[in-house]
């Protein structure tokens, strides 16, 4: 499955390649949601991030300590703990951080077109069932 999605975001990446080169300076198009370049494509601005992130299995405990995170839910669903107390957290880029589990978070059941803000601190997961898959759009705005 993970060949034939990435298939699709390369036919579209050509096209949407050519169309992003003769906008203004500046101005970035992700049509129908889809990076022009590839699903790992992080557009950084400066101050906030642009990506695609797609999981198929329960990703870790993340906890920004200077970036708020705004996730647009594109298709498939999860479970998203939120809040609590992290555990066993080590650090996996400057000012990020992953850990193992969360005790005390509350679980809320989220799907395609949810949006859900993520303040810098909170600690965060999401939890997928066997076999399913689960894609967003994430924004990571650098906090004032």
């Amino acid at each position: 499955m993970k060949l034939i999605l990435m298939g699709v975001f390369a036919l579209a990446a050509s096209a949407a390649v050519a169309q992003q080169a003769a906008l203004p300076a500046g101005v970035t198009l992700w049509q129908k949601g889809v990076p022009p370049q590839s699903i790992h494509e992080k557009d950084n601005y400066g101050n906030h991030i642009i990506s695609i992130s797609h999981r198929e299995k329960s990703g870790f405990v993340e906890v920004r300590e200077k970036k708020e995170d705004v996730m647009v839910i594109q298709s498939g669903t999860a479970t998203l703990v939120v809040g609590g107390k992290a555990f066993n957290l080590h650090r996996t880029e400057a000012s990020e951080l992953q850990g193992s589990e969360i005790e005390g978070g509350q679980m809320l059941e989220v799907g395609p077109g949810d949006v859900i803000h993520i303040p810098v601190g909170v600690p965060h997961q999401y939890l997928l069932k066997p076999g399913t898959q689960f894609t967003y759009l994430l924004v990571k705005i650098v906090s004032l």
